[in-house]
């Protein structure tokens, strides 16, 4: 999927990839479960396994829990990898679909500092940054476009239940992003608008870490096989009834 406008400026005529966390909590220290990213028909749903245990609202929310250090959705244990080599297939993704912009449902306050947190603590900030062309929040982009329509919440589900007249399963980050994809072609926002709402992980303030020097390089992330299979939980996927067909998520 592209930006349809034009006349507003070459970086915001990229390609879109649709982005979501899943956490242990809500907290600036909670740990990430679930990544997930969709653009048209290729998507990415990746797992890893915390250190810690996954707080008891967001087990609630989720239906993840974590039991001997294994990973569990609604009791179905769930195939893993670890943190580097799931964000190393993230940004193969985000490479293979030539500097997109990444846009997501609050993630300038929330799921932007964690990936900018998790980026930095394994050195992975400058391949990532140099993969996208920025980021947009479609929480204050809806606000914007939909101030009169008088509607009492922006959460993602409420919008999509608004604008599509469909209820899906929230809170998975793979379910989520494909909402957020039909949503986002509903809103239809222009160049302009997305240009205006465009920021980087900078911005959100989470300054890069200072690399340590008594670590060995990490190797790019372009030398990797996209579709390489660290274990059963990385997967790149293209199936081509993915878009607009909401009704069955």
């Amino acid at each position: 999927m592209h930006t349809s406008e034009s006349g507003g400026g070459e970086t915001c005529q990229r390609p879109l990839v649709f982005f979501d966390l899943e956490t242990t909590g809500l907290g600036p220290s909670c740990e990430i479960v679930q990544l997930a990213a969709v653009s048209g028909g290729h998507s990415v749903n990746l797992y890893i396994s915390p250190r810690g245990r996954m707080q008891r609202g967001a087990a609630k929310v989720t239906g993840f829990r974590v039991r001997r250090q294994r990973l569990y959705l609604h009791r179905q244990l769930v195939p893993t990898n670890s943190p580097r080599e799931v964000l190393v297939s993230f940004i193969a993704f985000l490479q293979m679909l030539g500097r997109p912009l990444v846009v997501g449902h609050n993630i300038r306050r929330f799921d932007g500092p964690l990936l900018a947190r998790a980026l930095d603590q394994l050195d992975l900030r400058a391949e990532f940054e140099s993969s996208v062309s920025g980021c947009v929040d479609t929480l204050p982009l809806a606000r914007e476009m939909l101030k009169d329509r008088c509607l009492q919440s922006f959460r993602q589900e409420n919008l999509v239940r608004e604008l599509l007249g469909v209820n899906y399963k929230a809170h998975d980050a793979l379910q989520d992003v494909r909402a957020l994809q039909a949503l986002y072609s509903a809103l239809q926002p222009s160049a302009e608008m997305l240009c205006r709402h465009r920021f980087t992980l900078h911005t959100t303030g989470t300054k890069p870490a200072a690399k340590s020097t008594s670590k060995a390089p990490c190797k790019p992330a372009a030398q990797r096989p996209l579709r390489e299979p660290f274990r059963l939980g990385v997967t790149v996927s293209r199936a081509e009834d993915h878009d607009g067909e909401l009704n069955e998520l």
